[in-house]
Protein backbone atom coordinates (compact mmCIF):
# COMPACT_ATOMS: atom_id res chain seq x y z
CA UNK A 1 0.00 0.00 0.00
CA UNK A 2 1.16 3.53 -0.70
CA UNK A 3 0.58 4.54 2.93
CA UNK A 4 2.99 1.86 4.10
CA UNK A 5 5.54 2.88 1.46
CA UNK A 6 5.50 6.48 2.71
CA UNK A 7 5.95 5.28 6.29
CA UNK A 8 8.96 3.29 5.13
CA UNK A 9 10.42 6.34 3.41
CA UNK A 10 10.01 8.50 6.46
CA UNK A 11 11.44 5.95 8.86
CA UNK A 12 14.43 5.39 6.59
CA UNK A 13 15.13 9.02 5.72
CA UNK A 14 14.19 10.77 8.97
CA UNK A 15 14.51 8.35 11.89
CA UNK A 16 16.88 5.81 10.26
CA UNK A 17 15.12 2.89 11.95
CA UNK A 18 15.07 -0.68 10.61
CA UNK A 19 12.36 -1.34 8.04
CA UNK A 20 11.38 -3.69 5.29
CA UNK A 21 12.95 -3.79 1.83
CA UNK A 22 11.51 -2.36 -1.36
CA UNK A 23 7.79 -2.83 -1.68
CA UNK A 24 7.28 -4.74 1.60
CA UNK A 25 4.63 -3.63 4.07
CA UNK A 26 5.56 -1.96 7.35
CA UNK A 27 3.27 -1.73 10.35
CA UNK A 28 4.06 1.24 12.59
CA UNK A 29 2.18 3.86 14.62
CA UNK A 30 4.64 6.57 13.62
CA UNK A 31 3.07 10.05 13.12
CA UNK A 32 3.41 10.12 9.33
CA UNK A 33 1.61 13.39 8.79
CA UNK A 34 3.29 15.33 11.59
CA UNK A 35 6.84 14.34 10.77
CA UNK A 36 6.49 14.36 7.00
CA UNK A 37 5.20 17.94 7.16
CA UNK A 38 7.93 18.97 9.62
CA UNK A 39 10.73 17.67 7.40
CA UNK A 40 9.24 18.89 4.14
CA UNK A 41 8.36 15.42 2.89
CA UNK A 42 4.68 16.19 2.40
CA UNK A 43 2.71 19.39 2.02
CA UNK A 44 -0.62 20.54 3.37
CA UNK A 45 -1.42 23.26 0.83
CA UNK A 46 -0.55 23.89 -2.81
CA UNK A 47 1.47 26.96 -1.76
CA UNK A 48 3.84 24.73 0.22
CA UNK A 49 4.78 22.58 -2.75
CA UNK A 50 8.33 23.34 -4.04
CA UNK A 51 8.94 23.20 -7.80
CA UNK A 52 7.08 20.34 -9.42
CA UNK A 53 6.73 18.19 -6.30
CA UNK A 54 3.45 16.39 -5.86
CA UNK A 55 0.94 17.53 -3.25
CA UNK A 56 0.17 13.86 -2.69
CA UNK A 57 3.14 12.13 -1.01
CA UNK A 58 1.53 8.73 -1.61
CA UNK A 59 2.27 9.16 -5.33
CA UNK A 60 6.00 8.93 -4.65
CA UNK A 61 6.99 5.52 -5.99
CA UNK A 62 10.58 5.00 -4.93
CA UNK A 63 12.75 2.14 -3.81
CA UNK A 64 13.11 1.87 -0.04
CA UNK A 65 15.82 -0.17 1.65
CA UNK A 66 16.94 -0.85 5.21
CA UNK A 67 20.53 -0.41 4.06
CA UNK A 68 21.45 -4.09 3.98
CA UNK A 69 24.13 -5.10 1.50
CA UNK A 70 22.94 -7.04 -1.54
CA UNK A 71 24.88 -9.18 -4.05
CA UNK A 72 28.36 -8.15 -2.87
CA UNK A 73 29.58 -11.71 -3.25
CA UNK A 74 29.14 -11.46 -7.01
CA UNK A 75 31.23 -8.31 -7.53
CA UNK A 76 34.57 -6.76 -6.64
CA UNK A 77 32.80 -4.75 -3.97
CA UNK A 78 35.99 -4.04 -2.01
CA UNK A 79 37.18 -1.52 -4.61
CA UNK A 80 34.67 1.15 -3.48
CA UNK A 81 33.27 2.63 -0.28
CA UNK A 82 29.61 2.42 -1.26
CA UNK A 83 27.42 1.62 -4.24
CA UNK A 84 23.81 1.13 -5.24
CA UNK A 85 21.86 0.10 -8.33
CA UNK A 86 18.09 0.47 -8.67
CA UNK A 87 15.61 -0.29 -11.42
CA UNK A 88 13.83 3.07 -11.57
CA UNK A 89 10.94 1.58 -13.57
CA UNK A 90 10.08 -1.19 -11.12
CA UNK A 91 11.59 0.47 -8.00
CA UNK A 92 13.55 -2.74 -7.38
CA UNK A 93 16.82 -2.68 -5.47
CA UNK A 94 19.36 -4.52 -7.64
CA UNK A 95 22.61 -4.04 -5.73
CA UNK A 96 23.71 -2.32 -2.56
CA UNK A 97 26.88 -1.75 -0.57
CA UNK A 98 26.89 0.53 2.49
CA UNK A 99 24.28 2.71 0.81
CA UNK A 100 23.61 4.78 3.97
CA UNK A 101 27.29 5.39 4.72
CA UNK A 102 28.33 9.03 4.68
CA UNK A 103 30.65 9.80 1.76
CA UNK A 104 32.17 12.81 0.05
CA UNK A 105 30.39 13.35 -3.29
CA UNK A 106 33.08 15.37 -5.09
CA UNK A 107 31.73 16.72 -8.41
CA UNK A 108 28.61 14.55 -8.35
CA UNK A 109 27.45 17.49 -6.20
CA UNK A 110 26.90 19.27 -9.51
CA UNK A 111 23.85 17.11 -10.16
CA UNK A 112 22.02 19.16 -7.53
CA UNK A 113 23.53 22.41 -8.84
CA UNK A 114 22.26 21.54 -12.32
CA UNK A 115 18.83 20.48 -11.06
CA UNK A 116 18.28 23.81 -9.30
CA UNK A 117 19.59 25.80 -12.27
CA UNK A 118 17.11 24.04 -14.56
CA UNK A 119 14.23 24.54 -12.13
CA UNK A 120 14.93 28.11 -11.06
CA UNK A 121 16.89 29.72 -13.88
CA UNK A 122 16.26 31.07 -17.37
CA UNK A 123 18.58 29.07 -19.62
CA UNK A 124 18.78 31.89 -22.17
CA UNK A 125 19.66 34.56 -19.63
CA UNK A 126 23.15 36.07 -19.89
CA UNK A 127 25.40 35.83 -16.84
CA UNK A 128 28.25 38.22 -16.13
CA UNK A 129 31.00 36.09 -14.63
CA UNK A 130 32.44 37.39 -11.36
CA UNK A 131 36.04 37.37 -10.16
CA UNK A 132 34.87 35.12 -7.35
CA UNK A 133 33.70 32.46 -9.82
CA UNK A 134 37.09 32.54 -11.54
CA UNK A 135 39.05 32.27 -8.29
CA UNK A 136 39.81 28.57 -8.59
CA UNK A 137 42.94 26.61 -7.71
CA UNK A 138 45.39 26.05 -10.54
CA UNK A 139 44.67 22.32 -10.56
CA UNK A 140 40.90 22.80 -10.35
CA UNK A 141 38.59 21.56 -13.09
CA UNK A 142 37.31 24.66 -14.92
CA UNK A 143 35.87 25.88 -18.22
CA UNK A 144 38.38 28.75 -18.37
CA UNK A 145 36.01 31.54 -17.43
CA UNK A 146 37.39 35.05 -16.96
CA UNK A 147 35.94 37.97 -14.95
CA UNK A 148 33.46 39.91 -17.02
CA UNK A 149 32.70 37.12 -19.50
CA UNK A 150 29.12 37.28 -20.80
CA UNK A 151 27.80 33.74 -21.09
CA UNK A 152 24.36 32.15 -21.12
CA UNK A 153 23.15 30.07 -18.20
CA UNK A 154 22.65 27.23 -20.69
CA UNK A 155 26.33 27.27 -21.63
CA UNK A 156 27.33 27.37 -17.98
CA UNK A 157 25.22 24.31 -17.26
CA UNK A 158 26.81 22.36 -20.10
CA UNK A 159 30.25 23.39 -18.84
CA UNK A 160 29.22 22.33 -15.35
CA UNK A 161 28.04 18.85 -16.31
CA UNK A 162 30.38 17.95 -19.19
CA UNK A 163 33.70 19.58 -18.24
CA UNK A 164 32.81 19.60 -14.53
CA UNK A 165 33.68 23.28 -14.32
CA UNK A 166 34.07 24.46 -10.74
CA UNK A 167 34.05 28.05 -12.00
CA UNK A 168 30.78 27.33 -13.82
CA UNK A 169 29.27 26.02 -10.57
CA UNK A 170 30.01 29.26 -8.72
CA UNK A 171 28.79 31.40 -11.63
CA UNK A 172 25.53 29.41 -11.68
CA UNK A 173 25.12 29.72 -7.91
CA UNK A 174 25.56 33.49 -8.06
CA UNK A 175 23.22 33.85 -11.03
CA UNK A 176 20.42 31.67 -9.65
CA UNK A 177 20.75 32.26 -5.92
CA UNK A 178 22.13 35.80 -5.88
CA UNK A 179 25.17 34.61 -3.97
CA UNK A 180 26.82 31.26 -3.23
CA UNK A 181 25.63 30.93 0.37
CA UNK A 182 22.00 31.49 -0.59
CA UNK A 183 22.26 28.97 -3.40
CA UNK A 184 23.84 26.37 -1.12
CA UNK A 185 20.92 26.89 1.23
CA UNK A 186 18.62 26.16 -1.70
CA UNK A 187 20.58 22.97 -2.39
CA UNK A 188 20.13 21.77 1.19
CA UNK A 189 16.44 22.68 1.18
CA UNK A 190 15.91 20.75 -2.05
CA UNK A 191 17.76 17.72 -0.71
CA UNK A 192 15.56 17.71 2.39
CA UNK A 193 12.32 17.93 0.40
CA UNK A 194 13.46 14.90 -1.62
CA UNK A 195 14.05 12.90 1.58
CA UNK A 196 17.85 13.10 1.27
CA UNK A 197 18.31 13.82 4.98
CA UNK A 198 21.77 12.23 5.08
CA UNK A 199 23.10 14.96 2.79
CA UNK A 200 24.63 18.33 3.58
CA UNK A 201 26.15 20.69 1.01
CA UNK A 202 28.72 23.42 1.67
CA UNK A 203 29.37 24.53 -1.91
CA UNK A 204 27.93 24.10 -5.42
CA UNK A 205 30.89 22.26 -6.95
CA UNK A 206 31.90 19.49 -4.54
CA UNK A 207 35.30 20.79 -3.50
CA UNK A 208 36.43 19.06 -0.33
CA UNK A 209 34.85 20.09 2.97
CA UNK A 210 34.32 17.75 5.91
CA UNK A 211 30.78 19.10 6.29
CA UNK A 212 29.94 18.45 2.63
CA UNK A 213 28.62 14.90 2.33
CA UNK A 214 25.92 12.57 1.07
CA UNK A 215 25.10 8.86 0.83
CA UNK A 216 24.63 6.58 -2.16
CA UNK A 217 20.93 6.27 -1.34
CA UNK A 218 20.49 10.03 -1.01
CA UNK A 219 22.20 10.55 -4.35
CA UNK A 220 19.72 8.08 -5.86
CA UNK A 221 16.87 10.26 -4.58
CA UNK A 222 18.41 13.45 -5.95
CA UNK A 223 19.49 11.99 -9.29
CA UNK A 224 16.08 10.37 -9.73
CA UNK A 225 14.50 13.81 -9.44
CA UNK A 226 16.96 15.28 -11.94
CA UNK A 227 16.35 12.69 -14.66
CA UNK A 228 12.66 13.59 -14.70
CA UNK A 229 13.74 16.77 -16.52
CA UNK A 230 14.23 16.25 -20.29
CA UNK A 231 16.80 19.06 -20.39
CA UNK A 232 18.87 17.24 -17.80
CA UNK A 233 18.79 14.05 -19.89
CA UNK A 234 19.85 15.99 -22.98
CA UNK A 235 22.76 17.55 -21.13
CA UNK A 236 24.20 14.40 -19.55
CA UNK A 237 23.91 12.46 -22.83
CA UNK A 238 25.83 15.08 -24.83
CA UNK A 239 29.29 14.02 -26.03
CA UNK A 240 30.69 17.48 -26.84
CA UNK A 241 29.21 20.97 -26.71
CA UNK A 242 30.37 24.14 -28.48
CA UNK A 243 30.05 27.12 -26.15
CA UNK A 244 30.13 30.57 -27.74
CA UNK A 245 30.13 33.71 -25.63
CA UNK A 246 31.87 37.09 -25.33
CA UNK A 247 34.61 38.29 -23.03
CA UNK A 248 34.59 41.46 -20.93
CA UNK A 249 35.62 43.52 -23.96
CA UNK A 250 32.87 42.10 -26.15
CA UNK A 251 35.19 39.85 -28.16
CA UNK A 252 33.80 36.46 -29.22
CA UNK A 253 35.14 33.39 -27.46
CA UNK A 254 34.61 29.68 -28.00
CA UNK A 255 35.18 26.67 -25.77
CA UNK A 256 34.42 23.01 -26.46
CA UNK A 257 33.16 21.04 -23.48
CA UNK A 258 33.70 17.27 -23.43
CA UNK A 259 31.77 14.71 -21.40
CA UNK A 260 33.92 13.07 -18.73
CA UNK A 261 31.77 9.92 -18.48
CA UNK A 262 33.80 7.38 -20.42
CA UNK A 263 30.75 5.46 -21.66
CA UNK A 264 29.52 8.68 -23.29
CA UNK A 265 32.90 9.87 -24.57
CA UNK A 266 33.49 6.51 -26.24
CA UNK A 267 36.50 5.51 -24.15
CA UNK A 268 34.58 2.51 -22.81
CA UNK A 269 31.97 0.24 -24.35
CA UNK A 270 28.55 0.04 -22.77
CA UNK A 271 28.12 -2.93 -20.44
CA UNK A 272 26.50 -5.91 -22.20
CA UNK A 273 22.72 -5.57 -22.44
CA UNK A 274 22.81 -1.97 -21.18
CA UNK A 275 22.70 1.42 -22.87
CA UNK A 276 24.25 4.21 -20.81
CA UNK A 277 22.28 7.44 -21.24
CA UNK A 278 24.58 9.68 -19.22
CA UNK A 279 25.72 10.64 -15.76
CA UNK A 280 28.23 12.59 -13.73
CA UNK A 281 31.75 11.82 -12.57
CA UNK A 282 33.49 13.13 -9.48
CA UNK A 283 37.02 12.78 -8.16
CA UNK A 284 38.99 14.24 -5.26
CA UNK A 285 41.69 12.79 -3.04
CA UNK A 286 39.27 12.41 -0.14
CA UNK A 287 36.24 11.29 -2.16
CA UNK A 288 38.05 8.85 -4.44
CA UNK A 289 36.53 8.07 -7.82
CA UNK A 290 32.75 8.52 -8.07
CA UNK A 291 30.22 7.94 -10.83
CA UNK A 292 26.45 8.38 -11.00
CA UNK A 293 24.84 6.81 -14.07
CA UNK A 294 21.48 6.57 -15.78
CA UNK A 295 21.08 3.64 -18.19
CA UNK A 296 18.42 1.51 -19.79
CA UNK A 297 18.36 -2.28 -19.83
CA UNK A 298 17.11 -4.76 -22.43
CA UNK A 299 13.53 -4.21 -21.20
CA UNK A 300 13.96 -0.44 -21.58
CA UNK A 301 13.75 -0.04 -17.81
CA UNK A 302 15.61 2.95 -16.42
CA UNK A 303 18.54 1.97 -14.21
CA UNK A 304 20.28 4.26 -11.72
CA UNK A 305 23.70 3.01 -10.64
CA UNK A 306 26.04 4.83 -8.28
CA UNK A 307 29.57 4.15 -7.06
CA UNK A 308 31.32 6.28 -4.43
CA UNK A 309 34.90 6.09 -3.20
CA UNK A 310 36.43 3.75 -5.77
CA UNK A 311 40.19 3.38 -5.32
CA UNK A 312 40.99 3.85 -9.03
CA UNK A 313 39.20 4.92 -12.20
CA UNK A 314 39.54 1.43 -13.71
CA UNK A 315 37.92 -0.10 -10.62
CA UNK A 316 35.18 2.52 -10.70
CA UNK A 317 34.15 1.33 -14.14
CA UNK A 318 34.75 -2.30 -13.21
CA UNK A 319 32.17 -2.15 -10.42
CA UNK A 320 29.70 -0.24 -12.59
CA UNK A 321 30.09 -2.90 -15.27
CA UNK A 322 29.60 -5.73 -12.78
CA UNK A 323 26.49 -4.13 -11.31
CA UNK A 324 24.92 -3.36 -14.66
CA UNK A 325 25.78 -6.61 -16.44
CA UNK A 326 25.04 -8.79 -13.44
CA UNK A 327 21.78 -7.38 -12.18
CA UNK A 328 20.24 -4.72 -14.43
CA UNK A 329 18.67 -7.34 -16.66
CA UNK A 330 17.56 -9.59 -13.86
CA UNK A 331 20.47 -12.00 -14.02
CA UNK A 332 23.30 -12.79 -11.64
CA UNK A 333 26.98 -12.76 -12.35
Amino acid sequence: MRTNKLISILLSAVLILPLAGCGKKVENKFDVYGYSSKYGLMFTTADDVPGNASLDPFSWNICVTDGSDLHLENTDAQVATSAIAIDDTTDELLYSKSCFQRVYPASTTKIMTCLLALEKGDLDSIVTVSANACDQASDSSTINLKPGDQISLRNLIYGLMLNSGNDAAVAIAEAVGGDVDTFVGMMNDKARTLGATGTHFMNPNGLQDENHYTTAYDMYLMFREAIKNPDFINIISTVTYDSNYTDASGNPHEEIYKNTVQYISGKRKNPNGVTVVGGKTGTTGDAGYCLVLYSTNSNNDGIISIVFGADARTNLYLLQKEMLEGFANGGSS
